[in-house]
């Protein structure tokens, strides 16, 4: 493929300690976490909303919290922002777990579908309450590399191309473009034919008024319709990255035209689509190749550097330890990631990327970043019991108990036992 060679002198702005690359929920995380630390912090967002898939994507759900039997597993950030996405908008907590976790066991699970719009405005309050600073419609392009160094980021916006110089660098744009691009090792995956508005009809309008629910008014139109597992992924359709602009524009030219056409099938008086996705709706992009790899088969095992116990929000009981490792190359000191980028096998990686376990690592991330600064250390190598102690009192479950294991740890992922699938991307 033929280059070219392009220099230009670019404008140097504020030295942050903290640099946050995406205002997803989990860079939101980091950037609280930083921020309240005391740490200067930069968050930048190539749109003009936070929380990422989470509101801009549409993939507005908490997902299941708690291990399908009433014990809540995922705390931190994510309770806290989970109880505050139903204080403004509507919800769908249920009402087993309206005053917290249940006194009585129950297979109800903890989940919450929320308000995108709200939310993201709550987000931004959350940001700027503590106290880091926001670019939003400003693009992170390229980190500035010396040798394993990251010395700063590179951005593209109104004001032109700049340079952004920082301590550490948090690659949270879900695709790992800063780390890529600065040559930190990645994986990229594949994407299944997914693709959901959210519409309205006079149905729904009258089933909002008749509940006095406003959330009742939403359904939605979708494109692509597969699920997580892939099943029924067409032969005919490609299964995407997601890391190319041709990518990109086939992925939402097919489903932009395919839901035209179910439109044409329907009374355009009784129907309208209020939102479309402002980004791709790709789930697993890349993530980076990091010192250690979360699988199925690390369920219910405990790790002396776990940052966050998680649960399988598909599977009840199913219980994981996230350790730091999946957030960080040891020969890459002052780099971290979290979110949909931290490094997952198979369905592990499906594990890490929905919103709760994301703003965890985020938070962790966030977290692990101020402690290596403050005592000049690789991210890779902070005090891990140290870092512990602050996330276990910031309400993060770090072990779980071993009370909450079954006694048949068996683990089967969608009718597949773990080991058949795990080889593969799911």
């Amino acid at each position: 493929m033929k280059q070219i060679s392009y220099s230009k002198s670019i404008l140097v702005k504020k030295q942050y300690d903290v640099i946050v690359c995406g205002g997803g929920v989990a860079g939101v995380a980091a950037a609280v976490s930083a921020a309240k630390n005391g740490l200067s912090t930069l968050i930048i967002e190539k749109s003009n909303i936070l929380g990422g898939l989470g509101t801009l994507g549409l993939i507005n759900l908490f997902v299941p919290m708690c291990n399908g039997r009433g014990k809540q597993i995922i705390f931190g950030l994510a309770e806290k922002w989970l109880r505050m996405s139903a204080t403004l908008g509507w919800d769908t907590i249920p009402e087993e777990w309206k005053d917290g976790e249940p006194k009585e066991p129950t297979t109800v699970r903890y989940i919450q579908r929320y308000s995108p719009a709200i939310f993201a405005y709550q987000l931004t309050e959350e940001l700027k309450k503590s106290g880091a600073d926001i670019l939003f419609d400003c693009m992170a392009v390229d980190p500035i590399m010396d040798g394993n160094i990251c010395k700063g980021v590179i951005t593209e916006s109104k004001g032109g191309t700049e340079f952004y110089p920082c301590r550490v660098i948090i690659d949270t744009t879900g695709d790992c473009d800063v780390l890529r691009r600065g040559g930190i090792p990645t994986v990229s995956g594949e994407n299944y034919f997914t693709f959901i508005t959210k519409s309205i009809s006079l149905d729904s309008c009258q089933k909002a008024i008749d509940t006095g629910d406003i959330g009742r008014i939403y359904e939605s139109i979708s494109g692509g319709n597969i699920n997580l597992f892939g099943d029924n992924q067409p032969n005919d359709i490609p299964q995407w990255s997601g890391l190319t602009a041709e990518e990109v524009t086939d992925y939402i030219v097919r489903n932009q035209l395919l839901i035209l056409e179910k439109l044409k099938n329907t009374n355009r008086k009784t129907r309208e689509i209020i939102t479309t996705p402002g980004m791709p709706q790709f789930r697993t992009t890349a993530h980076i190749k990091g010192d250690y790899s979360l699988k199925v088969e690390d369920a219910y095992r405990h790790f002396e550097d776990s940052v966050c116990a998680i649960n399988d929000f598909e599977h009840r009981d199913h219980l994981f330890e996230v350790p730091l490792r999946t957030l960080t190359r040891r020969d890459f000191p002052n780099i971290i990631t979290a979110g949909r980028s931290a490094d997952g096998t198979g369905y592990g990686w499906d594990l890490l990327r929905v919103i709760p376990p994301a703003i965890l690592t985020g938070q962790a991330a966030g977290e692990a970043a101020c402690l290596a600064i403050k005592t000049d250390t690789a991210i890779a190598d902070v005090d891990i019991k140290a870092l512990q102690a602050k996330l276990q009192k910031e309400n993060v479950m770090i072990h779980f108990p071993d009370s909450y294991v079954p006694e048949d740890k068996t683990v089967v992922i969608h009718g597949k036992n773990a080991a058949e699938i795990d080889g593969g991307h799911m």
